[in-house]
C-alpha cells in the first residue's frame, strides 16, 4: 500500500517568526519608558472603571516571549503536517497588536471607547461594500464595480438629503417646541427617504455590471473598471457643474444624529461602540445578520452558491443560472449602494470628489481576506478601518511610529492572508466564468 507523503506547511511558523523578531526588536531592545493608560468607560456610562495603566516594558517582554512560545508550537505542527489552528494565528495577531500599541502610546492616553467608535464608522462602507462583494461573487460574477456603487450611492443620498431636509423640518416644525426639538427628527425621516435614492443608484451601477458581463460576456473585471471610472467622472462632473454653484440647496445633508439604545448604550466599551450610534450603523448590524442567514440558512442562498460553484449543475435540476446571477447582482449593488450613503449621511455631510478614496477595493480585498464569508469578511473590513483609525489617534497622541506606515498595515495585513497565513484561499469555482446554456 502507497503511504501518502507528509505535506508541511512552513508559512505561518515563518510570519510567525518574522513578527517575533520584529517584536523583540521594538518591544524590548528598542522599549520606549513610561506607561500606556487606557480609560475603559466614558462620562456617559453606569458603570465607571478604572483606567488600565500597561507598563511598556514588562508588557514587551510578556508579549514576546509568548509569540516565541506561539511560534514554536506552530513550527511543531507544520513538522508534525498539522495545520496551525485559526484561533491561534488570531491570538498571535491580537497579542502583537497590544504589544504594538502599548509600545507606541507609552507615556500618553489611549482613549480604547473612541477608538473602537472611530472603528466601527469608518468600516461601515467597507462592510456594506464588502457584503455585496460576497454576494456577487458567490453568485459567479466578480464586482469589482464596488467602488463605483458606494459613490453613486454617495452622491444620490446627498443630492436627495439636502433636497428633503428642509421640506421635513418645515412640516414637523408646528408638532416640536423649536426648530432644535425637530431637527434630528427632521434629519432621521429625510436620512432614512435619502436612502431609497442611494439603493437605486448602487443598482444601476450594478445592473450594467450584470448586463454586460452576463448577457453580453463581457469581462467581468474590465467592466467593474470601466463602470469605476464612468461613475468617478460623472460624479465628479456634477460635482463641478451643479452641486458647487448651489451648495446651499443640492450638498447640505443632515447627518443621522446618534441614537442611543437605552441601558445598553451605558455599559462600559460595549455601549459607546454598539449601542451609541447612527441608524445607518445599526442597519449596518441588521445587512450583516440577513446577509449571513440567507447565504448559508436558506433555500435560496443554496441555490445562489450552487450557481457559484457550479453553473451547469444547478441548470441541470431547473436552476435558472443567469437570472439569478441578474437578481443576485442588483441585490448586492443596493447593499454597496447604502454603505456610499454612509459617507454623506453618517459621516461627512455633503459630497466630495473622490469622497470614498479607495473604499471599494478595500471592500473586496475585505471579501477575498474573508474568504467570500459575510462575518469573516465583516471583521476584514473593520480590521481595514479599525488601522485607519489608529493611524489618526496615533498621530495625535505624538507616537513615534509614522502614520504613513500605519495607513500601509491593513494592506499588509491582507497581504500576508492572501498569500496563506491562515490558509488556502479559494474562491467560488464559477467567479468570473460566464454561464453560456448549451
Amino acid at each position: 500500500m502507497l503511504e501518502t507523503a507528509a505535506v508541511r506547511n512552513w508559512k505561518p511558523p515563518i510570519a510567525f517568526a518574522l513578527f517575533t523578531i520584529i517584536a523583540l526588536v521594538l518591544f524590548v531592545w528598542n522599549a520606549r519608558p513610561g506607561v500606556t493608560t487606557y480609560p475603559l468607560s466614558t462620562e456617559k456610562d453606569v458603570i465607571q472603571l478604572a483606567p488600565l495603566v500597561a507598563n511598556a516594558l514588562i508588557v514587551g517582554i510578556v508579549v514576546t516571549i509568548v509569540l516565541f512560545a506561539i511560534t514554536i508550537y506552530a513550527a511543531v505542527q507544520s513538522y508534525l503536517a498539522k495545520k496551525t489552528p485559526l484561533w491561534l494565528t488570531s491570538l498571535f495577531a491580537i497579542l502583537f497588536f497590544v504589544g504594538f500599541l502599548t509600545w507606541a502610546g507609552a507615556g500618553a492616553t489611549i482613549p480604547l471607547p473612541n477608538l473602537l467608535v472611530g472603528a466601527v464608522g469608518l468600516s461601515t462602507p467597507l462592510i456594506f461594500g464588502a457584503l455585496g462583494g460576497v454576494l456577487s461573487e458567490r453568485v459567479g460574477v466578480v464586482n469589482v464595480a464596488i467602488e463605483g456603487q458606494l459613490l453613486a450611492g454617495a452622491f444620490s443620498s446627498a443630492v436627495a438629503g439636502s433636497l428633503l431636509f428642509p421640506m421635513i423640518n418645515s412640516a414637523l416644525l408646528p408638532l416640536f417646541a423649536d426648530e432644535a426639538a425637530a431637527k434630528p427628527t427632521a434629519a432621521t425621516i429625510a436620512g432614512l427617504i435619502a436612502l431609497i435614492p442611494a439603493i437605486i443608484a448602487g443598482m444601476m451601477v450594478s445592473f450594467v455590471l450584470a448586463a454586460f458581463s452576463i448577457k453580453y460576456i463581457v469581462d467581468q473585471v474590465i467592466v467593474g473598471v470601466v463602470l469605476n471610472v464612468l461613475v468617478l467622472g460623472l460624479t465628479s462632473f456634477l460635482f463641478s457643474t451643479l452641486l458647487s454653484p448651489n451648495k446651499a440647496l443640492l450638498n447640505t445633508p443632515e447627518r443621522f444624529p446618534r441614537i442611543e439604545i437605552p441601558g445598553l448604550s451605558q455599559i462600559p466599551i460595549i455601549g459607546p461602540v454598539f449601542f451609541r450610534q447612527t441608524i445607518i450603523i445599526y442597519l449596518m448590524y441588521i445587512a450583516v445578520a440577513v446577509v449571513w442567514f440567507a447565504l448559508f440558512k436558506t433555500r435560496w442562498g443554496l441555490r445562489l452558491r450552487a450557481v457559484g460553484e457550479h453553473p451547469q449543475a444547478a441548470d441541470t435540476v431547473g436552476i435558472k443560472v443567469n437570472p439569478t446571477r441578474m437578481s443576485v447582482v442588483l441585490i448586492a449593488g443596493a447593499i454597496a449602494g447604502l454603505g456610499g450613503a454612509f459617507f454623506t449621511l453618517g459621516s461627512v455631510g455633503a459630497f466630495g470628489k473622490e469622497m470614498t478614496a479607495g473604499a471599494g477595493f478595500i471592500a473586496l480585498a475585505a471579501v477575498i481576506f474573508g474568504r467570500w464569508d459575510p462575518l469573516r469578511a465583516t471583521l476584514a473590513a473593520l480590521l481595514f478601518g479599525f488601522a485607519s483609525n489608529l493611524q489618526s489617534v496615533l498621530s495625535i497622541i505624538g507616537s513615534p511610529v509614522p502614520s504613513e506606515f500605519m495607513l500601509m498595515l491593513p494592506y499588509l495585513v491582507t497581504i500576508f492572508a492572501v498569500a496563506g497565513l491562515v490558509g488556502q484561499v479559494r474562491g467560488p469555482a464559477a467567479a468570473g466564468k460566464p454561464y453560456i446554456k448549451s
